[in-house]
């Protein structure tokens, strides 16, 4: 569990220089196109807007790009005609991977992944390959400094969180049904209890591990894939050490 929630932080590492920023501004206001598409353009009435919209003024988007993502979404504006499309594979050392994305040509993603895939010693494979070795869970992930651990306790457990762990660097997780996120994000909110993460992710039963080398070699395989610009999301079954994330 440790290494997921380490691995869903990358994401928001991103946007250091400006290339990466636009790169990262152009994954967002698909996750905003696609949240106004399902459920309307306004944030108060669709919380998966909000989160979204939330998430890009966490990386300074601005205030007219993410209008523009919800009237495409809306379709007041032309570019919101995109779909979900789940890929599943392995990576070297038969590690489960998968991506999610958001795409207007699933003609053109297909391949490009399947290319990725291959180049970093990886294949991809038919759609329930390795899908059922995960759980979509939310995930919560508190700081350990400044954080009420009772607090935290009382909050998750009265509002429909399933388990409540210490990581291995001290900080807080708190996961839950994908249909109680909504509900904790709030409960946390109000509670003036801020995350350093949060997100509706898939997460392994079971977690992998693997020689230093072959490690690598995942990592490198998740990185090309999250450069995707189609690519919302990547998890894996690798037991992500902090000594692969410091390298």
């Amino acid at each position: 569990m440790a290494g997921h929630s380490k691995w869903a932080n990358i994401q928001h590492r991103k946007g250091r220089v400006d290339a990466a920023r636009g790169k990262l501004w152009s994954k967002l206001s698909k996750g905003i196109i696609m949240a106004a598409k399902h459920g309307g353009g306004d944030p108060d009435a669709n919380f998966r807007l909000r989160k979204a919209i939330d998430d890009a003024k966490a990386v300074s988007m601005p205030k007219d790009n993410i209008a523009r993502a919800i009237k495409r979404g809306t379709g007041e504006l032309a570019g919101g005609d995109m779909e979900e499309v789940l890929y599943e594979g392995y990576g070297p050392g038969g590690v489960a991977v998968m991506c999610e994305t958001l795409t207007d040509n699933r003609n053109r993603t297909g391949p490009e992944m399947k290319t990725i895939f291959g180049k970093q010693g990886g294949e991809i494979g038919k759609s329930g390959c390795v899908s059922y070795l995960f759980d979509r869970k939310g995930v919560f992930v508190f700081a350990a400094e400044g954080c009420n651990e009772e607090k935290l306790t009382e909050i998750a457990l009265e509002n429909g969180a399933e388990d409540i762990e210490t990581l291995d660097d001290g900080r807080f997780q708190v996961t839950s049904p994908p249909d109680a996120y909504e509900t904790l994000s709030n409960a946390f909110q109000v509670a003036e209890m801020p995350t350093e993460m949060s997100e509706v992710m898939m997460v392994a039963q079971t977690s992998v591990d693997l020689d230093a080398d072959t490690a690598k070699k995942v990592m490198r395989l998740l990185e090309a894939i999250d450069d995707h610009d189609d690519v919302q999301t990547v998890s894996t079954n690798l037991n992500i050490t902090d000594e692969m994330m410091e390298e």
